[in-house]
């Protein structure tokens, strides 16, 4: 089993010894997750930590999304809880990269792909997303190529 895997196993136990209602939920939903994705497919795998991130990843993007759409609607206190849980999620996967970081590995990956112009884009990002996987988000990677191949 996964180290991080086993990290969330354990986090949920101590979360539910010390009645962390918020903790506890957002780790089951985690795990379920993770459990989903390691069924999908044409066989049942063990997803390796790199794969875990992925999807802890993705389920931090919902959070943030949802409460964006409860904050818009009004429904503060939703929006709040769904932050709660994002903040959770955030303590499993790596540190955010910086717009200076993210900004010089661009930098780093134009050069390396030799790309000019926006219609390379793809070159980069092929070069770039391994450098940044769980790092930085794909729609904000991807707008800092195009500010950089088009400006």
């Amino acid at each position: 089993m996964s180290s991080l895997k086993d990290k969330l196993k354990a986090d949920l136990s101590a979360s539910m010894k010390n009645r962390d209602d918020v903790r506890t939920r957002t780790i089951r939903m985690a795990l379920t997750a993770i459990s989903t994705e390691e069924v999908s497919g044409d066989a049942a795998r063990e997803l390796s930590d790199d794969e875990i991130v992925k999807v802890l990843t993705k389920e931090a993007k919902k959070r943030r999304e949802a409460a964006e759409a409860f904050a818009g609607a009004g429904r503060e206190s939703q929006a709040q809880a769904e932050l709660d849980e994002k903040a959770v999620l955030d303590e499993y996967l790596p540190a955010q990269l910086s717009d200076e970081e993210l900004n010089r590995l661009v930098e780093e990956a134009i050069a390396e792909s030799g790309a000019e112009g926006p219609r390379a884009m793809g070159q980069v990002m092929k070069v770039l997303n391994p450098k940044v996987a769980g790092r930085a988000e794909g729609g904000r990677v991807a707008a800092a190529v195009r500010a950089r191949l088009s400006g």
